[in-house]
């Protein structure tokens, strides 16, 4: 390759976002490229000249062992919306010279729905202006609501934190009770697509019962029948667990954390800030129940839980992030890489790219027919779907009893 390249983190982190950034460098390596940098900070920072030179960081393959084995964002990451291109073309000449001082021929972008439509801004102005640069998206997001791939990496390392700490919470809950149930309510990220909260279901097996009812964003919440139901729970059994989206919300749109006040800051991209439904729906079960009651938001660890990631996931983002290289080597540009399932009884996936344009500000929720009829629970066929999505585990490296990380800090030179 004649060029040198550029590759920026976006959004919310993931346990598996850095394996995606090793997978780039390595290909990159592997091909010739002679720079690699990092946007410290995703499209904020680069619009700030704030650049990593990666190799001042990563020299060895044993460096890029131990980046798959580090949770968060390595290069930082933002929430920054880029401006419309019309009335804002100052802001990507801007970029472009920039790329064009540090001779950029690919640029990537790991990141999820908003940071794909960097990528179609990037690619339109470049089309539209000749420019020569290669924009490709890997895909990156814990909520797996990304369009046309089966789905995404991150997906799976929450959705393995999320059942396995289903199954202790459940198993905690049940130690009392001897009495009165106590009725716990676990509230998981999702803000209009369920795929996290439904992962809750995966907990249930031989050695565990499973949560008692799911709410998913996909379907409108009932108040009153929740109540209802929970009240029979409550009569019936010693201990009770629900799992509900931070995102669920009422048949006139209003969410279920609005009700206690939350919700009030709004990003970058005016999505609002979603907290609080646990503890509002824990309020209205003391009222009716008279049960004690607990709220937990399992919140950030989520998605940073890279101690307990799935093997299958590390590989599948790693494999992502390696085939971006080799699709914009060969001239690909204005696409993201995308995963197609095509056996889930034999597991195996392929890797393609796609029109960024088909991607871009669309969001996947689950399929109606994977929610039970009664809209309390999915059903076998989100089991099949997200069953191999959890599997295997990549050991950390351990120093001092912990999980050892590669940072920013460790410089090589």
């Amino acid at each position: 390759m004649k060029g040198n390249v550029i590759i920026g983190q976006s959004g919310g982190p993931t346990a598996v976002i850095n394996s995606s950034l090793a997978g780039i460098i390595k290909a990159a390596r592997v091909n010739g490229a002679e720079k690699i940098y990092g946007m410290h900070h995703g499209i904020e920072g680069f619009l700030k000249e704030d650049i990593i030179d990666i190799g001042d960081y990563i020299v060895e393959d044993s460096d890029l062992a131990l980046l798959k084995r580090t949770p968060s964002a390595f290069l930082g990451s933002c929430r920054y919306k880029l401006p419309e291109i019309n009335g804002h073309e100052d802001v990507y000449e801007k970029m472009f010279e920039i790329m064009e001082k540090y001779n950029i021929e690919y640029f990537f972008y790991i990141g999820g729905n908003d940071s794909m439509d960097t990528i179609k801004a990037l690619s339109d102005y470049a089309l539209a202006h000749d420019k020569t640069q290669r924009f490709v998206g890997v895909p990156k997001t814990i909520d797996n609501d990304l369009p046309i791939t089966d789905h995404t990496p991150g997906y799976g390392s929450a959705a393995k934190f999320i059942a396995t700490m289903m199954k202790e919470v459940i198993r905690d809950n049940e130690s009392f009770g001897a009495s009165k149930p106590t009725i716990c309510v676990v509230e998981i990220m999702g803000r209009h697509a369920g795929w996290l909260t439904a992962a809750a279901a995966l907990s249930k097996g031989d050695d565990c019962s499973g949560p008692d009812l799911i709410y998913l964003p996909e379907i409108p919440f009932d108040m009153d029948d929740f109540l209802a139901r929970v009240k029979v729970l409550a009569e019936t059994k010693s201990s009770v667990v629900i799992a509900v989206s931070e995102g669920i919300a009422l048949a006139d749109g209003r969410f279920v954390c609005e009700l206690g006040g939350g919700a009030d800051y709004v990003d970058a991209f005016g999505h609002k800030q979603l907290s609080g439904c646990a503890t509002v729906l824990t309020q209205r079960i003391a009222d009716v129940t008279g049960c004690k009651t607990r709220a937990i938001e399992f919140s950030t660890l989520q998605r940073c839980s890279t101690h307990m990631a799935s093997r299958t996931d590390i590989d599948e983002a790693y494999n992502c992030g390696y085939s971006a290289f080799k699709a914009a080597q060969r001239g690909d540009t204005g696409v993201m890489v995308v995963m197609r399932v095509p056996d889930r009884e034999v597991y195996t996936v392929s890797y393609e790219t796609f029109d960024i344009h088909e991607i871009a500000n669309v969001e996947k929720k689950i399929p109606r027919e994977w929610i039970t009829k009664d809209g309390t629970y999915v059903n076998e066929r989100y089991l099949k779907y997200a069953s191999p999505l959890i599997l295997g585990a990549l050991t950390p490296y351990f120093t001092r009893g912990l999980p050892k990380h590669l940072t920013l800090k460790n410089k090589k030179k």
